[in-house]
């Protein structure tokens, strides 16, 4: 898939991306859901779908905490509090911790949630603001929301496919 270049492709690419990702989440027998069974995001790890989810939420709930803190006129924090862009691995695990307690159900429901809450977003926004300026360093906003959405759903759909084929 191409990148977004515009607010119809970010739109269409996070949907689209989504569905995918959604029609093999629906495919994780619940009973696994909590398994690790996938490699994690720090190398020498494993994860379990549940966690995946987990991750995919956190940085949905992150882009719309990024909007929230500039239109609320706070500064930036950017990965997330306490983190650094050379650390991601451990705001993964944070982002599993935050949400082990909660259901396969509860999390692929707050992620559809999280999703729509973007895609909200988007619409609001015009090519101009998504696209015509940087937002972050030299990344556009359209750009960092489908780095963001979009891209890490299509690689947690890559990762639950290779697994679901071992089943």
């Amino acid at each position: 898939m191409t990148i977004p270049t515009s607010r119809a492709e970010l739109r269409d690419a996070i949907a689209a991306e989504f569905a995918r990702l959604d029609a093999d989440l629906e495919r994780v027998p619940p009973a696994s859901a909590r398994e690790s069974v996938l490699p994690g995001h720090v190398k020498g790890t494993t994860m379990s779908p549940a966690d995946l989810v987990a991750y995919l939420v956190g940085w949905n709930e992150q882009v719309l905490t990024w909007q929230e803190r500039r239109a609320a006129g706070l500064p930036d924090e950017f990965p997330a509090p306490g983190h650094s862009w050379g650390d991601l691995g451990s705001l993964a695990q944070q982002f599993y911790r935050e949400h082990e307690d909660e259901s396969w159900e509860h999390l692929r429901a707050r992620l559809t949630v999280a999703k729509d809450r973007i895609l909200a977003l988007v619409d609001a926004r015009s090519d101009a603001e998504l696209y015509g300026s940087p937002w972050y360093r030299t990344w556009t906003m359209g750009r960092m929301i489908s780095l963001n959405t979009s891209s890490p759903y299509r690689n947690a759909r890559t990762r639950i496919r290779r697994w679901l084929r071992t089943l």
